[in-house]
């Protein structure tokens, strides 16, 4: 009888945290009060503080031959864009200047218009995402209000020129490779228990401390057909994004264009796991790599990699443009 109360305690337990793990819908899943930051209430760069010169020299140890793989994406007038974002570049005549001098030297330029930060290969920074209070006022990471963080020529605090490269060990999640799948669908949760498939598969140590977290799952293959690929896509949900918060990551990559699952969980949500990992949580985001490399690096075996990303130092932007490397 004694064995039959402890087996229902022990279901009841059970069931009591598995409601804490999966917030009901409409529930916003962290605290009213959501600052300082763990890294303190001056911080500006979140995870990449976990960049440290032991990391760095540790990653640098995992490179054996050499090879590149390049993941960024080109920059080009077709490329999917969110909402109204736009992307223009025009070379203002040809050539723009010269010639000069006896050897008679001319030259381009090129004029570019956009989010620049924002649209193709693109890094989220600090001031990207924020959340309205119940007191109405708009805070961004390490609860920055809007009037004290930025103006229209910028962000006055939580600028992407304050975070520096990411030069980290770099773990590719073959999430699409586990599932036998050419793609994921749309709205499909990546769950912590496939996370952990992906790492025994590729028989690698487990995520650790200001890793960096790269999910191929096939979605890219739409990236030319844009009313398909902007039309949701398969993504991280909240038990995913707890559990790397919890190995405290240095930044989140993905061949999707929002890292997270679009739709998402929960059906009141906007882009709440962006707010958790980003604004809550300051772990930062390159979304719309290419696919292409990460299925050859899956090929190859490459699962673990020296990874390099450098957000361009526009002063006061919220994100920014970039070419991410894997180097095996």
């Amino acid at each position: 009888m004694k064995k039959m109360r402890w087996a229902a305690l022990i279901l009841m337990g059970t069931f009591v945290l598995c409601i804490l793990a999966a917030p009901a819908s409409g529930e916003i899943f962290w605290p009213e009060k959501w600052w300082p930051s763990k890294w303190g209430a001056d911080d500006e760069k979140g995870s990449f503080n976990t960049i440290t010169p032991q990391k760095i020299t540790a990653s640098l140890k995992i490179v054996k031959t050499g090879k590149i793989y390049r993941l960024g994406r080109p920059y080009e007038m077709t490329m999917p864009k969110f909402g109204n974002r736009t992307y223009s570049l025009h070379i203002p005549g040809l050539p723009v200047g010269g010639p000069v001098g006896n050897n008679n030297i001319v030259w381009n330029d090129e004029f570019i218009v956009g989010e620049l930060g924002q649209v193709g290969t693109q890094f989220d920074g600090p001031g990207h995402v924020g959340i309205r209070g119940k007191d109405g006022v708009d805070r961004w990471y390490n609860g920055r209000a809007l009037a004290t963080a930025e103006n229209t020529y910028g962000l006055k605090k939580n600028g992407v020129e304050k975070l520096g490269p990411c030069i980290t060990r770099g773990v590719l999640i073959d999430v699409a490779g586990l599932k036998g799948v050419e793609s994921m669908k749309k709205g499909e949760v990546i769950t912590v228990a496939d996370i952990e498939a992906c790492i025994k598969k590729a028989g690698i140590a487990p995520i650790g401390e200001g890793d960096a977290v790269v999910f191929h799952t096939g979605w890219g293959k739409y990236y030319n057909e844009p009313a398909t690929y902007n039309a949701g896509c398969p993504g991280i949900g909240i038990e995913a994004a707890r559990y790397l918060v919890e190995k405290n990551v240095s930044m989140l990559a993905a061949d999707t264009w929002p890292v997270d699952a679009i739709p998402g969980e929960d059906p009141k949500g906007a882009f709440d796991i962006h707010n958790f990992m980003e604004t809550v949580n300051g772990i930062w985001y390159l979304e719309n790599l290419d696919d292409a490399p990460m299925k050859k690096m899956a090929a190859d075996g490459v699962y673990e990699f020296l990874w390099i990303f450098v957000p361009v130092p526009f002063a006061g932007a919220t994100g920014s443009p970039g070419d991410a490397i894997a180097i095996q």
